[in-house]
């Protein structure tokens, strides 16, 4: 069975987060570390994992990308807050 992650990623003053969906965690954190997403996530370098969820049906990661990208940052902080208080780097348990 494939998994669909909606994730978000940071940068070191948590000044700017971007939310995305990937079916591989791993592998769009890692691009996103290393440079390889241009764009908005390279310009702001967004570069820290702080939050993920994980979904069996890709629809459903779309629908909750698109929720999550809807709520103002004050909410998506409280998420994030919940489950990451300290607004940890994940990647590290993720790329080991």
């Amino acid at each position: 069975m494939k998994s669909y992650y909606v994730y978000i990623m940071t940068n070191k003053t948590r000044t700017t987060i971007y939310i995305g969906m990937t079916n591989d965690l791993a592998k769009r954190v890692y691009q996103h570390q290393q440079g390889e997403m241009e764009g908005f996530t390279k310009d702001y370098r967004l570069n820290r994992l702080v939050y993920y969820e994980v979904y069996n049906d890709v629809h459903d990661a779309i629908a909750r990308e698109k929720q999550l990208k809807r709520w103002r940052r004050e909410k998506k902080n409280t998420l994030i807050e919940q489950q990451n208080p300290r607004w940890v780097d994940l990647s590290i348990e993720l790329l080991g």
